[in-house]
């Protein structure tokens, strides 16, 4: 049975996209069971059990690039209530979203599943970046 642990150093985001569509598409078109009137093959369990894997990994690659996005916005200089517009929710809730990120991003590597982890510096100038979005009120 595949995990999302398997399948993500496997898939880009792209490519775990491709094969969830294929599957989703293939399982929509398949027809009941008992039926052999030449509709799509009903999926394996192996299959559909991919399928739940493979969303779990995009939604996984997906929060990731959000929050490099999220640093990308705040390099460029936008506001924390500009990137909570962005996203649909409060500057608050933003700000915490991003830096619950930045704790994952700090684990060591083998706490993280084969992920990059950061040193001090790298903590350090995350923080940095990120600020504190009442800060910005008082500017």
């Amino acid at each position: 049975m595949p995990t999302p642990e398997d399948l993500e150093s496997r898939f880009t985001l792209t490519t775990a996209v491709a094969r969830y569509d294929a599957l989703r598409t293939r399982d929509a078109l398949a027809g009941p069971a008992d039926e052999d009137d030449g509709a799509e093959a009903a999926l394996t369990r192996a299959e559909a059990l991919e399928l739940l894997a493979l969303g779990e990994v995009i939604a996984r690659k997906a929060a990731h690039g959000r929050q490099l996005s999220v640093r990308s916005a705040r390099r460029a200089g936008a506001s924390w209530a500009q990137i909570g517009a962005a996203l649909g929710t409060s500057k608050q809730a933003a700000w915490e979203a991003h830096n619950r990120w930045i704790d994952e991003q700090a684990r060591r590597p083998e706490d993280r599943g084969g992920h990059w982890g950061w040193d001090e510096r790298d903590l350090a100038s995350a923080r940095a970046l990120a600020g504190d979005p009442g800060e910005e009120d008082r500017t």
